[in-house]
Formats: structure tokens, C-alpha cells, sequence
């Protein structure tokens, strides 16, 4: 039971964004689960969700710098991409 709540508290944990991530989700320390909630937010007021195939987003000028210059990435890639602009 203890293991449990250890994880859940580090998913819970706030993290500072670096700059680039803190263009699309706020400077403000937040936990990963908020980070995720923010950034779907963003891709989705944008229209940035590939027409075709939905797993894909497609970045813009704020989301290519936090995607390592890549013009698309997928869910699970964005997730990676992300987690190196926490700290």
C-alpha cells in the first residue's frame, strides 16, 4: 500500500517548466498530470492534432522547440519530448 502512494505522489509532484514549455503552459511549478492537461489544451484550441491520423500532432513555432525541431511527433513521443523540459 505505502509503494502505491509514493508513486502517485511523485505523478503529483510539481515541476518547473523550462522556458520553452513555459510559452505554452504557464512558468508556474505544476505537476506532470497538469503539464499534460495544459499541453492537450493548447494542441487542441490550435488545431494542432494531425486530420488523418489523430495520434499525430503537428507543432507550430512554440511546440517545435520543446519537440526537439521536429515538425510532427506522435502522443507517446510528445510525452518523452515533454518530461526533458521538467525539472
Amino acid at each position: 500500500m505505502a509503494k502505491k502512494r509514493k508513486r502517485k505522489a511523485a505523478v503529483m509532484k510539481p515541476m518547473t517548466p523550462s522556458a520553452a514549455l513555459a510559452e505554452v503552459v504557464g512558468s508556474k511549478a505544476i505537476p506532470r498530470t497538469e503539464v499534460t492537461k495544459k499541453l492537450w489544451g493548447y494542441i487542441k484550441k490550435n488545431k494542432l492534432q494531425d486530420s488523418k491520423n489523430r495520434r499525430m500532432i503537428n507543432a507550430d513555432d512554440a511546440l517545435k522547440v520543446i519537440f526537439s525541431g521536429k515538425k510532427q511527433v506522435s502522443m507517446f513521443e510528445m510525452t518523452k519530448l515533454v518530461s526533458k523540459h521538467l525539472k
